[in-house]
């Protein structure tokens, strides 16, 4: 079977020839640093001080990534290559395009250069791994599989095919059933045109902003955006060489920091499962005052700007499995992270257990009901004899109460006011904030 090759959805200024790729010598480097304004946008500094993704493995699901760059070296581990069917990760060719997947773990796990790491370019989760992975052209349930196989808690993919694989849907259930987010890109056209991986049910699909937080012209939205993130002038390390950079736009880089900072919760939560990082990331996003009034969540913003900060600090409480991501049935029936197939089979026959014990219950308790009945029905007629032979309704000499029940009308106590369950995630009229950048 052909498949329809992949789409590295770098950025249109990419596909335009706007994309510069530069060595960068030591003199610019702090040039360098002060460029990469989506930092400052998210409070990188404060965040750095709660979390900086340690232990947290994410993989780059791309065209290779070039683990000797300067600003990379020590922070990608070995990775697969299911295009040449080796373990040699790595871009291939001297064409600087060929470099999205380097830029992509830079967003997420570079480390800089030089005192500190004050130079060159830092990710929003500097500390974390990168598994590098060349997806190939077959689907990406291969790289899927194996990421989660070999340690990744968070999976980036800042590309897109147009075929819907039963066998790639089945690895984005895969992943979820052992807690691994998938975080993908919606597309650089401006359209409804959501593809896949972005358009399974589950993985965590981003839109992109500019740097005032409006909406970037040319990022796809829909119902499956759940976030948004920075997407336009990103500098990130490049190729070929170990020390060029690039700059370019689209929402490959937004998906690249919403990965890094759901390794920064990874890291402070390990104990979350994949929805429920999503969860916080949701439940912390922010609105600029651009988008005033809008009800969330919106098909282009989906429910705001990460805001990893908050994300990382606020009381927000885990909720359910899967919180915000929109899964399947398939998922949703799925076993627990953490189950194998016996412990599926005993829960089932424990629950086949618990029905019939339940239907003994109910049975008694019918049982119960009819002889409680008889008994009141008995007590009533008694009570009415009684009366006929003391004077009548009335009761004795002719006392009577005019409007005034006895006794209140009874009540179901089992029947309560309905009142529908709110999904938290649904249509929520007022935007939790109203700025960006958030203030420091």
């Amino acid at each position: 079977m052909a498949f329809t090759p992949k789409v590295r959805a770098l950025s249109a200024a990419a596909m335009a020839g706007g994309l510069i790729f530069v060595a960068a010598p030591a003199a610019l480097a702090d040039q360098t640093r002060r460029d990469q304004w989506a930092l400052d946008a998210l409070q990188a500094e404060s965040v750095w001080k709660v979390s900086t993704g340690k232990g947290v493995t994410v993989a780059v699901v791309d065209d290779g990534v070039n683990a000797d760059h300067i600003d990379l070296k020590n922070n990608v581990l070995q990775g697969r290559d299911f295009e040449d069917n080796d373990d040699d990760a790595s871009p291939e060719g001297n064409n600087p395009a060929s470099g999205h997947g380097t830029g992509m773990a830079s967003i997420i796990a570079g480390h800089g250069r030089g005192l500190d790491g004050d130079d060159g370019v830092k990710g929003l989760a500097p500390d974390a791994k990168i598994l590098p992975i060349r997806s190939g052209t077959n689907g990406y349930a291969d790289a899927i599989r194996y990421a989660v196989d070999h340690g990744a808690s968070i999976i980036n993919i800042s590309e897109f095919q147009t075929q819907d694989l039963p066998q790639d849907r089945e690895a984005v259930t895969y992943a979820l059933a052992h807690n691994v987010l998938i975080v993908s890109g919606s597309g650089n056209n401006g359209s409804t045109n959501i593809q896949f991986p972005a358009k399974y049910p589950g993985v965590l699909t981003v839109g992109g902003v500019d740097t005032s937080g409006k909406v970037w012209e040319k990022s796809n939205y829909g119902p499956e955006v759940l976030l948004t993130a920075p997407a336009t002038r990103i500098v990130h390390a490049g190729w070929p060489g170990n020390s060029k950079l690039g700059i370019g736009d689209g929402t490959s880089d937004a998906t690249a920091y919403v990965s890094a900072a759901a390794a920064l919760i990874r890291a402070k939560f390990p104990d979350l499962t994949a929805g429920q990082i999503a969860n916080r990331l949701v439940k912390t996003a922010v609105i600029p005052a651009s988008a005033k009034g809008i009800s969330l969540p919106d098909p282009k913003y989906g429910y705001g700007i990460v805001n990893p900060l908050e994300a990382l600090t606020k009381d927000i409480p885990a909720g359910s499995q899967y919180g915000p991501l929109k899964v399947s049935g398939s998922e949703s029936s799925s076993a627990a992270p953490g189950t194998d197939q016996s412990d599926v089979g005993s829960a089932a026959e424990n629950e086949k257990e618990d029905s019939k014990q339940m239907l003994f219950l109910v049975g008694l308790g019918v049982v119960a009901l009819v002889v409680i009945g008889l008994i009141v029905l008995l007590i009533v007629k008694l009570s009415r004899r009684n009366k006929k032979n003391n004077g009548g309704p009335g009761g004795p000499a002719g006392y009577q109460r005019h409007g005034q029940q006895p006794f209140p009308p009874q009540q179901n106590p089992y029947q309560q006011s309905a009142q529908p369950q709110q999904n938290p995630y649904q249509q929520q009229p007022t935007p939790p904030q109203s700025q960006w950048p958030p203030q420091q």
